[in-house]
C-alpha cells in the first residue's frame, strides 16, 4: 500500500468507524498531507437555537476538530517512510486533540456545510492546523485553530 492509499484508509476510518462522525453524516471531499475538506448535511438534530434554527456551537467545533484531526492524521502518514506504513495504526492510536480554538463569525444556516483544514505546521510531536467552516452558499460561519498530538 502506498501513502495515498493509506491516507484514503485514514479518511475511511474517520467516516465509517467513528460513531459520532456517522451521526454528523460527514463525507470526505479531499484529503492529502497539506489540506483536508469534509462535508456535513444539515440535520434538525444539530439545532442550537430553536427560534433561529441555527447550528449548535458544539457541532461547529466538532466538525472543525474532525477536519483538523483528519489532516493531522494524513500528515503523520506523509512523514513515514514507505517501509514504516504498516505502523500507521499504532501511530494513529495516539493521535489526539491538545487544543482547539473556535471563532464563531455568523449563525450556522445552510443546507450543508463544508469544513476545510490547512496545515500550519507538522512536527514530530505536534501538528497545528487552521480550519474553516462555510455553508452551501460559501458564507464563512466559523474558523479555528487546532493543535494535535501526533507523536
Amino acid at each position: 500500500m502506498d501513502k495515498s492509499q493509506v491516507i484514503s484508509t485514514v479518511a475511511n476510518i474517520f467516516v465509517k468507524q467513528m460513531p459520532f462522525n456517522q451521526f454528523l453524516g460527514i463525507t470526505v471531499r479531499h484529503l492529502d498531507a497539506e489540506r483536508a475538506e469534509i462535508e456535513m448535511p444539515w440535520q434538525d438534530n444539530f439545532i442550537g437555537n430553536p427560534s433561529q434554527k441555527i447550528l449548535h456551537g458544539g457541532v461547529i467545533s466538532a466538525v472543525l476538530d474532525n477536519v483538523g484531526g483528519m489532516l493531522a492524521a494524513a500528515s503523520i502518514v506523509d512523514k513515514l517512510a514507505e517501509s514504516e506504513l504498516q505502523g500507521v495504526p499504532k501511530k494513529l492510536a495516539t493521535l489526539g486533540t491538545i487544543d482547539i480554538r473556535t471563532d464563531f463569525l455568523r449563525p450556522g444556516r445552510g443546507d450543508y456545510f463544508v469544513a476545510s483544514a490547512s496545515l500550519i505546521r507538522s512536527g514530530n510531536k505536534v501538528c497545528v492546523c487552521r480550519m474553516e467552516l462555510h455553508n452551501d452558499q460559501g458564507t464563512q460561519i466559523a474558523f479555528g485553530t487546532g493543535t494535535y498530538l501526533v507523536g
